[in-house]
């Protein structure tokens, strides 16, 4: 039987704004990336976000991010290796201490916006992160977007990586994401995102926007639950595992 983990970035509530429908997904879902208070989040939401990650078994990373508050982590700052590896630290470590107060370990880091673009293109940037994931210990695994540099510099560590895809995202023609703004960039479709997730999944292969056909290794797939149609969408693609006998489960 094939399996997928499916994966979403929660917890991007701050004080008393309200961002995504984390109570609805997190049953349909087997891994959470929670934002760490850097691009999204607070205390209070990571802990009810860990704490309801835990009740529904699903596996907890954490989702750290570049100091940009006001840009929800989309823009891209110059920013050192060295900076890099104590931002993914201490975001970490703020994320797994409330995992441990639920009794549940912290499974994997998955970098958000810009320092996840950005790294997925910089060998040093991404040395960085490996790195720190490496110093972590207890087996936490990176999530990486697939055949980016920051696959290369996770085995080089030692590092577990898994391969991220994503359903509701365009591609470039070199396998990275299409710009949010660029018409295709987002796929608002679900029946257009499922057939693109299992041409990911059956044929190691994605479409370009340009209509080249770009290899990929889809051991995890990133749903975003800033999509207003984040629900729906888990529910279909939820609906085509079950039909074609693929499993769900977190790597």
């Amino acid at each position: 039987m094939k399996s997928i983990d499916l994966n979403c970035d929660m917890g991007e509530s701050y004080g008393a704004w309200k961002m995504g429908a984390d109570e609805d997904i997190m049953p349909l879902i087997s891994s959470a990336n929670i934002a760490a208070g850097f691009h999204a989040g607070d205390p209070g939401t990571i802990r009810k976000t860990v704490s309801l990650a835990a009740a529904h078994g699903v596996a907890i990373g954490v989702h750290p991010s570049l100091p940009d508050l006001a840009g929800f982590g989309r823009r891209t700052m110059k920013v050192s290796a060295q900076e890099i590896y104590d931002l993914v630290l201490y975001q970490a470590g703020a994320v797994e201490a409330f995992a441990r107060a639920a009794g549940a370990p912290l499974h994997h880091v998955k970098c958000h916006g810009a320092l996840y673009n950005m790294s997925a293109m910089d060998e040093e940037l991404s040395d960085a992160i490996a790195r720190a994931v490496k110093d972590l210990g207890g087996d936490v695994q990176l999530y990486a977007l697939s055949n980016s540099r920051m696959m290369d510099a996770g085995r080089k560590h030692g590092v577990k990586t898994i391969g991220e895809v994503f359903g509701d995202r365009g591609y470039m023609d070199d396998g990275t994401l299409a710009p949010r703004g660029q018409p295709g960039g987002m796929i608002e479709d679900a029946a257009k995102s499922v057939a693109q997730v299992l041409s990911m999944i059956d044929d190691g292969v994605v479409v370009s926007l340009s209509g080249k056909r770009v290899p990929v290794a889809a051991g995890t797939l990133c749903l975003h639950g800033d999509q207003p149609g984040a629900v729906a969408f888990a529910k279909a693609l939820r609906a085509t595992f079950a039909s074609r006998n693929i499993a769900l489960a977190a790597p």
